[in-house]
């Protein structure tokens, strides 16, 4: 072989060579190209979220702004009106109290200050009630602090939180005013009274006068003697009764501060009309289940209102019948006391009369012994009820409140109720 063929061959390979290269290059180049654009998407796209990820930032950042203006005003309006309630208690003429769990006191307003004395805040309840209030008094409506002001109290809890605010209002210029009103409308119809009491006077006097002339007359013997004295006795004790139930109502009732259990005042009532009871063929039960359920006030007031109660229907029945002493627990904080009778009832004019003084229904009736029954309830705080209908008996009595606890030890005002606060603030000395 010769040498140009030789070249021409090798000249072949290299071109083949370089295409192959260019081909590589090529593809290489693709690839690159590919890559830049795959590149290019992927910035794009993760430009796009940038952005989108900057305005979320923004947009949270505005909501967070505003959130935190609206707190800001929030807090300004609670602090408004923090500032108004503070305000509001201390211009608040009611003594304001507020308790936590163990019964400590935690705020307290000027008023409440003045009327238990200072210090307050970290005191006991507890011991506030042994410094500010007198240990002996037991009035029904109100308790009297060393002081000499009469205070009512009232509790309520505090809701989710464990603890009791307590309401003290001075009752000390009411009271009084009440009282003096009471006082001068029973004065006020002491003329009228006097009148119609020197008339209700002048029959038994009159027959007692003349009972006693018989006596000196010598057909009588001892036998009729005897009669006439009873009569003249009878009459005597008629005017007796007629001055004691005056004195009773012009004098109010004449409040006390015994504590007195209701079903022992009605067992005392029931022994002491029995002698009355077989005389005009009458039979006398008692329906009540208060257990220990007490009253505050004069036990022989109570005692002789309710024996006014019996007598009242022995002599509106006339003979034989039933009565029944009754008791029942009321859910506002009284108790109702009084005399059922199976009689003829008394109609709807005549119940609005009922405890009007001198008002009866009979000849022979003074009209005072309601109305002694209505001046012993006032005085106690109490109200009197009547519930009847013509032909179907007769329920009289009086209703009066009963000795409450509210503001327990704990304070915890779980079992709070808007009661005064007698019979507790004593027993928890």
């Amino acid at each position: 072989m010769t040498e140009p063929k030789r070249f021409a061959f090798d000249s072949l390979v290299t071109a083949e060579q370089q295409k192959s290269m260019n081909r590589s290059q090529a593809v290489e180049s693709t690839r690159l190209e590919d890559a830049f654009e795959v590149f290019n998407r992927f910035s794009d796209q993760l430009t796009t979220s940038y952005q989108a990820l900057e305005q979320r930032v923004e947009r949270l950042n505005g909501e967070l702004q505003s959130a935190h203006d609206g707190r800001l005003e929030e807090l300004a309006e609670k602090e408004r009106l923090a500032s108004r309630l503070s305000g509001l208690l201390a211009a608040l003429p009611a003594g304001v109290v507020v308790l936590d769990a163990a019964g400590v006191v935690q705020e307290a307003n000027p008023a409440a200050q003045d009327l238990l004395g200072e210090p307050l805040l970290g005191v006991a309840w507890r011991d506030l009630i042994q410094r500010a209030f007198a240990p002996d008094d037991t009035s029904a409506n109100a308790l009297l602090l060393r002081d000499g002001r009469r205070v009512t109290v009232s509790t309520c809890p505090l809701g989710e939180e464990p603890g009791q605010i307590l309401l003290l209002q001075d009752v000390t210029e009411s009271t009084a005013l009440q009282q003096r009103l009471q006082r001068h409308e029973r004065l006020s119809a002491m003329g009228e009274m006097a009148a119609k009491l020197a008339h209700q006077i002048r029959t038994p006097l009159a027959a007692a006068i003349l009972y006693v002339s018989h006596l000196g007359q010598p057909y009588l013997d001892s036998t009729k003697q005897a009669e006439v004295s009873q009569k003249i006795l009878a009459r005597l004790r008629t005017l007796e009764t007629m001055v004691r139930d005056m004195l009773i109502y012009a004098r109010g009732g004449s409040p006390g501060s015994e504590q007195i259990p209701v079903d022992g005042l009605l067992l005392e009532v029931e022994q002491s009309v029995a002698p009355l009871l077989p005389v005009h063929d009458f039979s006398l039960s008692l329906e009540s289940s208060l257990g220990d359920v007490c009253v505050l006030g004069n036990r022989e007031a109570l005692l002789g209102a309710m024996q006014n109660l019996v007598v009242n229907a022995v002599q509106a029945c006339g003979q034989r019948g039933r009565l029944q002493l009754v008791a029942a627990d009321n859910e506002d904080g009284t108790v109702r006391l009084g005399l059922c009778d199976d009689g003829p009832g008394v109609n709807t004019d005549a119940q609005q009369k009922l405890f009007e003084p001198f008002f009866t229904t009979r000849s022979q009736g003074t009209g005072l012994g309601l109305a002694v029954v209505q001046a012993v309830a006032l005085a106690h705080d109490g109200s009197v009820w009547v519930d009847s209908s013509p032909d179907q008996g007769c329920c009289i009595g009086m209703r009066l409140p009963v000795i409450t606890t509210t503001v327990n030890d704990d304070a915890s005002g779980n079992d709070a109720t808007e009661k005064n606060t007698v019979g507790e603030m004593h027993e928890q000395k």
